[in-house]
């Protein structure tokens, strides 16, 4: 089955990209997978102090995944899986997309403030000649009604 994947952050453009594949999984009948990096740098610390930290990195992701799945599913008839991974973000997400071949879009939301769309947008965009699947930039500008025309 079609995938199509986001990242899961704390971002306010994060939201139109939920937004976004929410209805075009909708329309398409794809799936969706959410990916959440935990930074290396959120548990370097003493090892019992670190492996609580990952525990509670964990727990936090969790809870914010199941307040857009909860979306998803209720207004989209979504079911949407999570996958959480810890490392570096973007080898990560470039090591998971290359794992599950299903996956056919990367679906990332873009900021408009002056530090420019993200970093992480930033940085694919370097790296998009080479990926193996097409990325959707959903910029967190868009109203409701624009992502519904689009998707």
């Amino acid at each position: 089955m079609r995938k199509l994947l986001l990242v899961l952050d704390d971002s306010q453009e994060c939201l139109n990209a939920m937004q976004f594949a929410a209805m075009r999984a909708e329309h398409t009948g794809a799936s969706i997978e959410i990916i959440s990096v935990i930074p290396p740098e959120e548990f370097n610390h003493w090892i019992g102090v670190g492996a609580v930290m990952r525990e509670e990195a964990r727990e936090r992701i969790n809870a914010h995944f199941e307040i857009f799945a909860k979306w998803m599913r209720d207004r989209h008839s979504v079911n949407p899986e999570l996958v959480i991974r810890e490392g570096e973000i973007l080898t990560e997400i470039l090591t998971y997309i290359k794992e599950d071949k299903n996956i056919s879009v990367l679906i990332l939301g873009a900021g408009d403030g002056n530090k420019g769309p993200g970093p992480l947008v930033t940085q694919l965009a370097r790296n998009s000649g080479s990926l193996p699947v097409p990325i959707t930039i959903v910029p967190v500008s868009l109203s409701k009604e624009q992502l519904e025309a689009i998707a």
